[in-house]
């Protein structure tokens, strides 16, 4: 125990389903607080493109971030695929929000 926090178990520690299911939980506790604050980056983006006469969506950004999910998600071991589709339905989600404010691109 280190600053009186538990550390975390990794999955193979974990001795049975509740422990894990627990885990579980806090990694999707944690993934929504990412998302949460990824969101209000998204926001402020809304706000500061207009002074930059930057539009919503913006083709090279969308496929930079792609490609950088990409790598992570190889470099991390996980299915590219698989992120590539979540990221791309974030993206979209962000540039209609961005939308809402800027207008469509």
């Amino acid at each position: 125990m280190k600053n009186g926090v538990s550390p975390m178990p990794s999955a193979a520690q974990c001795q049975d389903m509740t422990e894990l299911r627990a885990e579980i939980d806090r990694i999707d506790c944690a993934l929504i607080a990412l998302l949460a604050e990824r969101a209000g980056y998204i926001d402020r983006a809304a706000q500061l493109k207009p002074a930059a006469g930057l539009p919503a969506r913006i083709d090279e950004r969308v496929a930079q971030v792609l490609g950088n999910i990409n790598q992570n998600a190889t470099r991390a071991g996980l299915d590219a695929e698989l992120t590539h589709g979540l990221w791309q339905q974030i993206i979209e989600w962000s540039i209609a929000r961005e939308e809402r404010v800027l207008g469509p691109s």
